[in-house]
């Protein structure tokens, strides 16, 4: 082995090693990846950044903003709110929805399809009084399937299709993956339909603890010693976010204050109305020198939840409630919403207390659920994972753009846009428009997609505020930092060393042998991987060891695509299994029992499948 070659194999270990911890970001990784290898001498300065204009980089990116185009149009809510509107067995509604969600992510971005569809199916857990882990996990892999189908339908297919480009001189077309990718989709979704999902480990209780919260509003009366006097709730910001309590507005004089409350002083025998857990509202009222009304607050709880948490924190209530309270309350209802957080959420690796998520956001944590768990003591202080569940109390106005902003999923409110005939249409024809330009050869597929996403501008199908939102940059950043490294370890013989040592082996017992071998490898390193990590990593190497076995690259080249799209095993190899972790109440250790025999299932149909429509 040469140095370049030494330095590159630490390299790439130092790297996915960093990514299979997540402690630090897949992007963050790829990126101090790449500026050690430009250090080093490993890659050019000049070709440091050429993966930022790579077509299959400029695709991945084009293809999320058309994905949003699809969702705001109305066109993909449609089905999906008329496949919710009838209960059936577990085993059909596995089937219709996986095979719906399969649909939407061999033409949209899977995430997204996931997303649609998650928030459906938990509504229809709760009616049919189900664990949302039955049919969460099924829907997960339906929609990781259904992204083998198409060229754009997952990051891995789109890499693939440049690798192809740059060895073999011809990038893939649109259909090329389907003959594959669907035989393996639908044999993947009856799997799930009909037996994974009795593999599901169910747990009733966890999985639907968030529901049951003890968040309630309370009105508390402001005495005259009271510390609070003479400062407005906007002064209190940070008291109430350590008691984790939010602040919805002031009564005074039988009038409501609520945005103009915020900055008002607080004046003796005003009523401060509060939203929050009963310790939490205990603990408020002990540090800001507040009395509860006779009478008690109202949730969800016992009528007297609040006096009894007084009680227990040794404060006394009053019964000096002013005559002129409002008989009717005038607070607007704040809603309670269960949110997971997205793998490129901002909140992840930080409290709700160092963002100031109430006082910034108008958002308050009340509970956490993760992996099961729910927790709820402190719940301010602790460090936001990926996958986490939140439950947070809001007012109505903009609670959906900040959750958006954050990267955080609402579950327990459908987001599905009111179907527009006119602009579903303009939406699907113009994706078809450009599928059907690239397919006949007009002009490129990524000229063509980036012509539908400003038409898509243009028209008004993405507003101009949800355009980058909806790309994805971290993973953006990964590939394109990931992308010369790859080209560097083929340069200098990396990928042709490693594909040189399967063959030996593997070449006595045939091509298949060593078709089947990599795509377990591959399969193996997607689950602790991010599968743009893995392809870019295995894509080379399957066309090396084709070659040197002087058989069809493209049966290789297939197969390891298919395989790094299979993740089912863990919760961090696709963002879909992350997505549904804190929602289902999984452990790390559940995805395996209907994931491994569904990746047994994809290897037993996909192998002849790919021997059929790419021969060797």
């Amino acid at each position: 082995m040469t140095l370049d070659q030494v330095l590159l194999f630490v390299l790439f270990a130092l790297i996915l090693g960093a990514m299979m911890l997540g402690r630090i970001r897949h992007d963050l990784a790829a990126a101090g990846g790449l500026l050690a290898a430009v250090l080093l001498g490993l890659v050019s300065p000049g070709a440091a950044f050429s993966g930022f204009s790579n077509h299959a980089v400029i695709i991945v990116a084009l293809v999320l903003v058309a994905s949003r185009a699809f969702e705001n149009s109305g066109a993909l809510g449609l089905p999906a709110t008329i496949i919710a509107r009838e209960s059936r067995p577990v085993g059909r509604h596995i089937g219709l929805t996986g095979g719906l969600g399969a649909i939407l992510s061999a033409v949209i971005n899977n995430v997204a399809a996931l997303a649609l569809l998650m928030p459906i199916d938990i509504e229809a857990a709760r009616k049919a009084g189900r664990p949302r882990g039955m049919t969460l996990m099924p829907l997960s892999f339906a929609t990781i399937l259904g992204g083998m189908v198409t060229l754009i339908g997952t990051p891995p297919n789109v890499i693939a299709a440049a690798i192809r480009n740059e060895r073999l001189g011809q990038s893939y077309h649109m259909f090329d993956f389907t003959p594959v990718g669907l035989s393996v989709a639908v044999a993947g979704v009856l799997f799930v339909a009909l037996i994974g999902w009795r593999l599901v480990p169910h747990r009733m209780d966890q999985s639907d603890a968030p529901a049951r919260h003890s968040s309630f509003r309370a009105e508390l009366w402001v005495p005259a010693d009271s510390p609070a006097v003479g400062r407005t709730p906007s002064d209190l910001d940070q008291m109430a976010e350590r008691a984790e309590v939010l602040i919805l507005g002031l009564v005074r004089g039988g009038k409501r204050y609520d945005a103009l409350a915020h900055v008002m002083e607080i004046a003796p025998a005003d009523i401060m109305v509060v939203e929050g857990a009963t310790d939490a509202i205990a603990a408020f009222i002990k540090a800001a020198g507040l009395q509860e009304p006779h009478g008690g607050g109202e949730g969800e709880g016992s009528p007297n939840s609040v006096g009894e948490a007084m009680a227990e924190a040794g404060i006394a209530g009053g019964d000096t409630r002013p005559d002129d309270l409002p008989k009717e309350d005038t607070v607007e209802e704040p809603q309670v919403i269960e949110a997971v957080v997205r793998a490129d959420s901002r909140l992840i690796g930080r409290s709700a207390q160092s963002v100031a998520l109430r006082s910034r956001f108008g958002l308050t944590l009340v509970g956490i659920s993760r992996a099961g768990t729910v927790a709820r003591q402190k719940v301010g202080e602790r460090v936001i994972r990926p996958g986490d569940m939140l439950l947070l109390t809001s007012s109505r106005s903009a609670a959906g753009l900040t959750l958006n902003l954050l990267g955080l999923l609402p579950i327990n409110q459908l987001g599905i846009a009111r179907f527009r005939p006119l602009d579903a249409a303009l939406a699907i024809g113009l994706f078809a428009a450009a599928i059907a330009a690239a397919t006949v050869g007009l002009t490129p597929f990524t000229i063509a997609i980036a012509i539908a996403v400003v038409a898509y501008a243009a028209l008004g199908l993405v507003p101009a505020r949800e355009f980058y939102e909806q790309i994805d940059w971290s993973v953006i950043v990964m590939l394109a930092c990931l992308l010369p490294i790859g080209a560097a370890f083929e340069q200098v013989g990396g990928a042709a060393l490693v594909a040189d040592g399967i063959t030996r082996l593997t070449g006595s017992y045939g091509p298949v042998v060593a078709l089947v071998a990599l795509m377990i490898a591959t399969m193996t390193l997607s689950d602790m991987l991010n599968n743009v990590a893995t392809i870019v990593v295995a894509g080379p190497i399957a066309i090396d060891v084709a070659q040197r076995l002087e058989v069809n690259p493209d049966t290789f080249l297939m197969g390891v695509a298919v395989a790094a799209s299979c993740a089912f095993l863990t919760p961090i190899g696709h963002k879909n299994n992350t997505l549904i972790m804190g929602p289902g109440g999984f452990r790390f250790s559940d995805y395996w029992r209907m994931g491994l025999p569904l990746e047994l299932v994809v290897l037993t149909v996909a192998v002849p499948a790919l021997l059929i429509f790419w021969p060797l």
